[in-house]
């Protein structure tokens, strides 16, 4: 049988993008096969490649977020770098932006102008905001965005609130990105006309916090921070083992409870006692129900507490560290680590999660450097050698 070609393979991105949101939504549909070029400032580009030289002495932030791209460094406040951009645009199917609100408008590259110009193009507007209200013009950084969505009000201990670790409205608005690109190209196909995609950090990460909002929205009280525990849910936290290890459960529901009873705590008759045999009550008595579990666990080493925990069915993890991580055997069994090229050799990365059986694995290209792309993008849209070392000459191109 046939392998089926990669799901975006023809279909060409331009973005001019920076940081996470629109470079992590672009590497997702380069991964797919899409060809990606990525617009950057001709004095330093991106500025999340100097955020940090953790990855072979380059940005950790920029390997993950922009391998297979093709790199080309304008100045867009020149009318001949914005050209070049325009000229690009022409051939594309899709155009991503997130500048600073109102950038793009001033430049000609939002999505309406650029849909306007080129009714097949699908153009994304991503912002910390959206285009409209009061908040609209409000510098936004993941941190605050998760601020301003409630995010941290529901993460942390009961005397910390805290951020995420990771930087979740930048992500959530990039997928959100990703899939909008997705369902525009699904409809352009069988209307022949593209369209303006929006997509706001904020409403992103105010959606993915559906569960905390419609609890206090519709007469619950706001969720209590935890921690590692669950608000509702007991036992469901982490707990200490004989050897230094961390190791969590979640007990659903009154038959696991049944269960991690007898088989880990050996106390058969918790089972049916009043004080723990629900939910409510095991939640009601949280202090007691964690003492039992954790003295309990506390006896082993955590390889026998997770071996415990799942002859008897009880859900369990290991809390690992990134280092960890990097190592975990079930990655490794699937053998999800793969190498991408960089300027300063190559890298190890992980496959993306969207596996596609019966079609080509997906497309990890190299993460480009600075402009690395430039002169040949550059004679690709017809420019000739004398006006390529004009702007050269002039530092409009780098």
């Amino acid at each position: 049988m046939d392998q089926l070609p990669l799901p975006l393979e023809g279909i060409t991105v331009v973005a001019v993008e920076q940081a996470v949101s629109a470079p992590f939504a672009t590497r997702q549909l380069a991964d797919l096969g899409a060809r990606v070029v990525k617009v950057e400032r001709i004095d330093g580009g991106d500025f999340a490649r100097g955020y940090d030289t953790a990855a072979g002495g380059l940005a950790s932030h920029f390997v993950w977020c922009n391998r297979g791209k093709e790199s080309i460094a304008l100045d867009l406040k020149d009318p001949r770098g914005l050209a070049v951009v325009r000229r690009l645009v022409a051939d594309a199917d899709v155009f991503v932006q997130n500048l600073a609100q109102g950038a793009a408008a001033r430049l000609g590259l939002d999505a309406a102008t650029l849909c306007a110009a080129h009714p097949r193009l699908i153009a994304v507007d991503i912002s910390g905001y959206g285009s409209g209200g009061p908040y609209a013009d409000k510098r936004a950084y993941d941190m605050l965005v998760q601020c301003e969505a409630g995010l941290v009000s529901v993460t942390g201990t009961p005397g910390q609130p805290v951020k995420a670790g990771v930087p979740a409205a930048d992500i959530a608005a990039a997928m959100y990105a990703f899939s909008g690109v997705l369902a525009a190209l699904v409809r352009r196909g069988t209307t022949g006309r593209g369209g303006p995609v929006e997509v706001s950090m904020l409403e992103a990460l105010a959606e993915w916090m559906g569960h905390p909002l419609h609890h206090a929205m519709h007469g619950g009280a706001a969720l209590a921070r935890t921690g590692l525990a669950h608000a509702v849910i007991a036992p469901y936290d982490a707990y200490g083992t004989a050897d230094g290890g961390r190791v969590l459960l979640s007990v659903q529901n009154d038959r696991e409870w049944r269960r991690l009873a007898e088989q880990v705590l050996g106390r058969p008759e918790l089972g049916a006692d009043p004080a723990f045999a629900t939910n409510a009550a095991r939640v009601a008595h949280r202090e007691r129900t964690d003492e039992l579990v954790a003295k309990a666990l506390g006896a082993l080493d955590a390889d026998e507490a997770l071996a415990r925990l799942e002859g008897a069915g009880i859900a369990c993890a290991r809390l690992r560290d990134v280092h960890e991580v990097a190592g975990h055997p079930q990655l490794a069994a699937r053998e999800r680590w793969r190498e991408v090229g960089t300027p300063v050799g190559p890298l190890r990365a992980l496959l993306p999660p969207i596996t596609l059986p019966g079609g080509g694995e997906a497309r990890m290209g190299d993460v480009p450097a600075l402009g690395q792309h430039t002169e040949t993008l550059l004679r690709a849209v017809g420019m000739p050698d004398d006006e390529i070392a004009a702007l050269r000459r002039d530092g409009v191109v780098a």
